[in-house]
C-alpha cells in the first residue's frame, strides 16, 4: 500500500483543485441552484436534461424524493407510486428548504458535474487514507492527517448542501472556500512528507518570517476577493450589464485592488532574497509569475468588463498561489543548512 500513497495523494490534490475550478465555473455561469436539492439533483442520481421531465406525467413511475415543478413550485414525491391520469396532491409535499423552482439544463449539468468531481475527490482522499496504513510503523502521522482530510471532505460536502439550502448564502460560500484551502494545505503536507528528503534547501530566518506573512496576506486577499465577488454576483443577478458591475464598487474592492500590490511587493522581495542568498527555493519564481497573471486578470475584469472565464481564472490562480506558498513554507522550515 505504501508505494501507492504518494500517487494517490497527488491525484486527490488535483481532483480537489478541479472541484475548486468547477465551483468557480458554477459561480461564473450562475449555476449554483442548478440542482435545488442535495446530494441528488431534482431527486435523481442523473439529472434531467429537459423541463418536461420535471412536469407531472400520467403513467410515470415516481420514486420517493423525486421532484416535479408545478405552478412554479417544487413538489417532492412522498412515496413510490405510478401517476394516475389526474394529479393527486396527496402523493406530494412542498419542498421546504427554499422556493427556487427554475430549471435551466445548462445550470443543472454544470452544478451536477461540480458535485460529481467532489465525489471523485472524496473517493481519492479515502483511498489515500487506506494507502496511508503502509506507513503504520514508519510515520503514523500520515494516517491521522489522511483521516482528518476525509473528515474535512465530508464537512465540505455537508457545507455544499447548506449553501444550496440557503440559496447561495455569501458567508457560507466564503466558508466553503476557506475549507477548500485547508484541505489543500493538508494534502500538500502529505505529499511533502513522503518526498521531503529528495531535495536540500538553505534555511534563512528572515526569508521564512516574511514568507509566513505573505501567505497570511494571500488569505486576506482571497477573503477580500470573495467580498468583491458577492457584490458582483448581486448585480449580475439583477440583469445589470457588465459595464455597471464595478461602476460603484464596494469598499472591499478598493482594499482588494490595493492589497494586490502589497502582495506582489512582499513576494518580489522574497524572490530577490532567494536569488541573493541562493536558497534554491524555485517555487518563488512560480509564485511571482502567478501573482502577475492574477493582477492582469483583475485588470481585464475591471477595464474589459469581465471577459468570459476571467473570474474563474482569477479564483484558480489565487488557490494555486496559496498552494505554492504553503508548500514553500514547508520546504523553508525543514532544512539543515542555516544562514
Amino acid at each position: 500500500m505504501k508505494k501507492y500513497f504518494p500517487k494517490s495523494a497527488k491525484i486527490a490534490l488535483v481532483l480537489v483543485y478541479l472541484v475548486i475550478f468547477a465551483g468557480a465555473f458554477v459561480r461564473l455561469t450562475g449555476s449554483g441552484m442548478g440542482c435545488p436539492d442535495w446530494p441528488k439533483c431534482f431527486g435523481y442520481y442523473i439529472p434531467p436534461t429537459e423541463k418536461k421531465e420535471l412536469l407531472f406525467t400520467e403513467g410515470k413511475e415516481y420514486n420517493k424524493g423525486q421532484i416535479i415543478i408545478k405552478e412554479e413550485t417544487l413538489l417532492v414525491a412522498k412515496e413510490d407510486f405510478v401517476a394516475k391520469s389526474t394529479f393527486d396532491s396527496t402523493n406530494w409535499e412542498k419542498y421546504t428548504k427554499h422556493n427556487y423552482s427554475i430549471f435551466n439544463p445548462l445550470h443543472t449539468w454544470v452544478e451536477y458535474i461540480n458535485r460529481l468531481l467532489g465525489a471523485l475527490a472524496g473517493i481519492a482522499c479515502f483511498l489515500t487514507f487506506i494507502f496511508s496504513f503502509g506507513y503504520w510503523k514508519e510515520n503514523r502521522k500520515l494516517i491521522y492527517i489522511s483521516f482528518f482530510i476525509c473528515i474535512l471532505m465530508g464537512f465540505q460536502a455537508w457545507l455544499g448542501k447548506t449553501v444550496v439550502d440557503s440559496e447561495l448564502n455569501p458567508i457560507k460560500i466564503t466558508t466553503h472556500m476557506l475549507a477548500a484551502l485547508l484541505i489543500i494545505s493538508f494534502q500538500l503536507y502529505l505529499i511533502y512528507e513522503v518526498q521531503k528528503n529528495e531535495k536540500s534547501f538553505i534555511f534563512d530566518s528572515k526569508f521564512n518570517k516574511i514568507l509566513f506573512i505573505t501567505i497570511i496576506l494571500t488569505i486576506i486577499q482571497i477573503l477580500l476577493g470573495t467580498s468583491v465577488r458577492e457584490h458582483v454576483d448581486i448585480l449580475s443577478e439583477t440583469g445589470a450589464p457588465k459595464i455597471l458591475w464595478l461602476q460603484n464598487p464596494s469598499l472591499s474592492f478598493y482594499f482588494h485592488r490595493t492589497f494586490s500590490i502589497i502582495v506582489l511587493l512582499a513576494n518580489f522581495y522574497l524572490f530577490l532574497r532567494n536569488r541573493k542568498l541562493q536558497l534554491h527555493l524555485k517555487k518563488i519564481n512560480w509564485i511571482v509569475f502567478l501573482i502577475i497573471i492574477e493582477i492582469l486578470s483583475g485588470i481585464m475584469m475591471y477595464y474589459l468588463d469581465f471577459p468570459f472565464g476571467t473570474q474563474t481564472i482569477h479564483v484558480m490562480l489565487a488557490t494555486l498561489l496559496f498552494g505554492f506558498q504553503f508548500y514553500m513554507v514547508l520546504e523553508s522550515n525543514s532544512k539543515k543548512t542555516i544562514l
